[in-house]
């Protein structure tokens, strides 16, 4: 990694009452304008993880400096600098797109031009629709939009591709790309292997609470290979989410 470090994170610990420890020392860094990945089974700590970065779950131990601040002892000077995608995200039903936007840039005192938001992330057309009415892809990427309204330094994504279909999913791919364009580091956790793949520059796997292997896709692949690995079926140079897409077209669905 050769971009500044934004992110550090250092022996980072959850341990609730019940003596169950969710987060068991996990440490890395972040470097500014790099996508990383946190990828683990169901259960592995990856969301606890997130979430104390973020300041919205107490730290057990350990440290999280972001752009040079400590996340425990300047929480809202954190927060205005990032933007935050959570797994499922409730709106105000009754509010268009428009106005939806409007309010979150008050919250955080910051002038948008929602339009500009809006064509950002593709929802140009549906300015004055209402949140309750937009497709499970519309939503994410609505979602996300709301996310950059106070122009985060990075922006943290939990499993934004969940239960989209293939075209919804490769274009939020090509937003996700988009973001990091315009020099906004991402931070996301995903149950996709090929997603992680395409998008992240560097990725941590997680397992019962611990960082297990953290490097680039490519040299995460290359050390399974020289480790003796074998695949047990001949992996074919397309695949069928490729087949799909070629039959029924890229574009979006909405």
């Amino acid at each position: 990694m050769n971009n500044p470090i934004l992110l550090e994170v250092k022996d980072l610990k959850k341990k609730y009452d019940n003596d169950f420890e969710a987060v068991k020392g996990v440490s890395f860094s972040v470097g500014k304008g790099e996508v990383f990945g946190i990828l683990g089974p169901n259960g592995a700590g990856k969301t606890t993880t997130l979430e104390m970065i973020e300041g919205l779950r107490e730290i057990t131990s350990g440290n999280v400096i972001l752009d040079g601040l400590d996340v425990q002892k300047n929480p809202y000077q954190v927060k205005e600098r990032i933007g935050i995608q959570l797994q499922s995200s409730a709106f105000f039903p009754n509010l268009t797109l428009v106005e939806l936007l409007n309010m979150f840039s008050d919250l955080y005192n910051e002038s948008n031009n929602p339009m500009e938001l809006l064509r950002e992330v593709g929802l140009e057309q549906k300015a004055k629709s209402y949140a309750k009415d937009l497709s499970g892809g519309q939503r994410q990427r609505f979602s996300i939009a709301t996310t950059l309204v106070n122009k985060p330094i990075i922006v943290f994504l939990d499993e934004p591709t969940t239960g989209l279909d293939p075209q919804a999913r490769r274009n939020l791919w090509d937003l996700i790309a988009q973001i990091k364009a315009n020099g906004t580091t991402v931070i996301l956790t995903t149950h996709y292997m090929d997603e992680a793949q395409e998008l992240c520059d560097r990725i941590a796997i997680m397992d019962e609470g611990k960082i297990v292997a953290l490097d680039t896709p490519h040299n995460l692949i290359d050390q399974l290979l020289k480790r003796g690995f074998m695949p047990r079926t001949i992996v074919p140079p397309a695949t069928l989410e490729d087949v799909f897409l070629d039959l029924t077209g890229k574009q979006l669905r909405d």
